[in-house]
């Protein structure tokens, strides 16, 4: 990791998290956030008003639904970082395919409960962002082919249909592009985040990013990292499954 970070909102004392706590934040955000979409949405209690804003209910099912925006964001941040830093390209990109179609099974039935679902789990939504860069890069001097790939891409997230789709393709780009201004990559990111607005917090703990990579180390614990996401909605289905069959 680079020892100059971008300037944060934050004062440097509170720049306290390293990339594995992000990781640590995103898993965790996410595992609230499916365990209420494929558990908790069963669960008559947890569907009940806890207390009311604005005349609007809010049961601890919307709350954990809520939290889990703020997934998303943070994973965009750390493949950018993870784009950067990485030894071999080649290999991260091919990474984020594979588990993309690891997880198409588990997606499936986390939505469907069957082998077939219309939209494709987030990996592929990251993977389209993954090209995205790449394209960025190879064509840096040659801005017509850069755009052409970049529009390319864009038209395939409408076929790709993945989690998030063409929002978070584009969204990723922000982060991208902004990598290196963290107030205005706060600030755009935010803008766009609008239709989702629960998850521009995720930016509070972004900008708290210090550039170290933490206590997440060797492949055993990256790839477990990877594995969270298809490993995780397993457990829940078959959860579900026993609970409310």
């Amino acid at each position: 990791m680079s020892d100059k970070l971008p300037a944060s909102f934050f004062p440097a004392r509170f720049q306290i998290l390293s990339g594995s706590a992000l990781k640590m934040i995103a898993i965790i955000t996410m595992l609230i956030d499916h365990s209420a979409a494929i558990i908790l949405r069963l669960y008559a209690p947890a569907l009940r008003p806890l207390f009311y804003l604005n005349g609007l209910a809010i049961s601890t099912y919307r709350l954990c639904r809520d939290i889990g925006r703020c997934a998303f964001p943070i994973f965009c941040f750390l493949l950018v970082e993870g784009f950067l830093h990485t030894s071999n390209r080649r290999k991260y990109g091919r990474n984020l395919l594979i588990f993309a179609l690891i997880s198409e099974i588990p997606w499936n039935f986390m939505f469907a409960n069957t082998w077939h679902y219309a939209k494709q789990n987030v990996f592929f939504t990251l993977f389209l962002g993954y090209l995205a860069f790449c394209a960025i890069e190879y064509f840096w001097e040659n801005r017509w082919k850069q755009m052409l790939c970049l529009l390319a891409l864009f038209g395939l997230s409408f076929i790709v249909n993945a989690d998030y789709g063409w929002r978070g393709y584009i969204f990723l780009l922000i982060m991208y592009l902004l990598r290196n201004e963290k107030a205005s990559q706060a600030i755009v990111g935010s803008c766009w985040l609008a239709y989702e607005w629960k998850a521009c917090f995720a930016f509070i703990s972004i900008n708290m990013y210090n550039g170290k990579r933490g206590f997440i180390k060797g492949k055993a614990a990256k790839y477990f990292f990877y594995l969270f996401y298809p490993l995780h909605i397993t457990v829940l289905v078959i959860l579900r499954q026993v609970l409310f069959r």
